[in-house]
């Protein structure tokens, strides 16, 4: 009788144990199953990112490639066309210089004036994009880039000697005073009956004057002043002079 009044006892008991226990494991499941699946999209989203980065990674390196690529072409052409204007320069100074036929009581003045090709609309939308480069944005290196181009594409016109005198003016101002000089240098003696072409003589002198070639630079302020006398370069080479002389 005692015995079967413990079990009565006993057995609700060891069942509702049991019961607590079958809940704490359905619940330690539930959790655990909770965090694998928190685990495996933390991990999905993790993979997706690292897709994303090694994407944009690729991305980069191209646009890189193709950065240095660019700058190697311009490099190139920067190459190539300075030494077609050095070779340009040398071929004129090589030359000798006409005769100048005057009249006895005559005295020297600037060559007469040749008719220039006038430019096309397209042609001076173009040099107008240059000088604007050149005077607002201060992009010196585009515009050395599109002044080179615009030589190439509008040879001998009228536009084309302004172009080689704001290369001058730009390598002027960097300073890249050699290619300055070699610009100056095809103004003045290639179109030297051109409006540019006294400024291009005194612009000369300053050139040689910053590379210290003292004696050039006065040849070439007295040549402003013996050629194009009632120019405003001429003004400027006298001032120039002066100050030298004081």
């Amino acid at each position: 009788m005692r015995k079967f009044l413990m079990a009565t006892v006993v057995l609700p008991l060891a069942i509702g144990q049991a019961g607590v226990a079958l809940a704490q494991s359905a619940q330690d499941a539930q959790r655990n199953a909770n965090n694998s699946q928190a685990t495996a999209e933390l991990f999905y989203m993790i993979q997706q990112l690292q897709g994303e980065v090694r994407r944009l990674q690729g991305e980069v390196e191209e646009q890189r490639h193709q950065i240095e690529r660019l700058q190697q072409q311009g490099r190139d052409r920067y190459i190539d066309l300075d030494q077609r204007i050095l070779d340009l320069s040398e071929k004129i100074a090589s030359q000798p210089a006409p005769e100048a036929s005057t009249s006895p009581g005559s005295t020297a003045s600037a060559p007469e004036a040749r008719n220039y090709r006038q430019p096309s609309a397209e042609e001076r939308k173009a040099y107008e994009q240059i000088q604007d480069l050149i005077r607002n944005q201060k992009k010196y290196d585009e515009a050395i880039s599109r002044i080179y181009e615009f030589i190439d594409e509008y040879p001998e016109g009228d536009l084309t000697v302004n172009a080689y005198y704001w290369l001058g003016e730009v390598y002027l101002v960097k300073p890249q005073l050699e290619q300055a000089k070699q610009a100056f240098t095809i103004v003045a003696t290639r179109f030297a009956d051109h409006r540019k072409a006294p400024d291009a003589v005194y612009k000369l002198g300053v050139t040689h004057d910053r590379l210290g070639e003292k004696e050039q630079a006065r040849r070439s302020m007295q040549t402003v002043i013996e050629d194009y006398p009632s120019s405003s370069a001429a003004d400027l080479a006298r001032k120039f002079l002066e100050s030298q002389n004081s």
